[in-house]
């Protein structure tokens, strides 16, 4: 085995491959997520998906952690606004997501690593466009080393 072949090798086991973990709604995201397998819509393998009762749910901290423990992006995915399950809860994701996002900037990372979006349940191919567009904009910042805890291996 030549020099070559070994560097060749690195190479590829180096390949950036970003980790996007999705928190999504039970009720809308969740299903819409569903939805895209079961018409087979085309999305990333590597989107990790917590399913969480509703979007409101999600805390700053968890956020926080899925950086730390190796996310390159992280979306909060939730029902329309007037369409929550528990009424109001998407509201109070979209008065975090403007913390979150001024939180993250001030700590370095790149505002296009976190997105909030809304996806019903019928709308599979929505979720499969999202998820397609944040890996793309990960995919080009390259690896988040911001926030990342040393200690994780992913």
């Amino acid at each position: 085995m030549s020099l070559d072949t070994n560097t060749n090798i690195i190479d590829k086991n180096e390949e950036f491959k970003p980790l996007i973990v999705a928190f999504c709604c039970n009720w809308c995201s969740y299903a819409g997520a569903d939805l895209a397998g079961t018409s087979r819509l085309n999305y990333p393998a590597n989107i990790k998906i917590i399913r969480v009762p509703c979007s409101c749910r999600v805390n700053i901290n968890f956020v926080l952690r899925a950086f730390q423990n190796g996310a390159d992006g992280v979306v909060i995915a939730g029902c329309h606004p007037g369409d929550c399950h528990y009424s109001t809860g998407n509201y109070h994701t979209r008065r975090r997501f403007s913390l979150i996002t001024n939180l993250a900037e001030y700590v370095g990372v790149e505002k296009e690593r976190f997105k909030v979006d809304w996806i019903s349940a019928a709308e599979g191919n929505k979720f499969a466009t999202v998820m397609n567009d944040i890996l793309e904009d990960v995919y080009k910042l390259g690896p988040n080393k911001k926030l990342r805890d040393a200690r994780w291996k992913i």
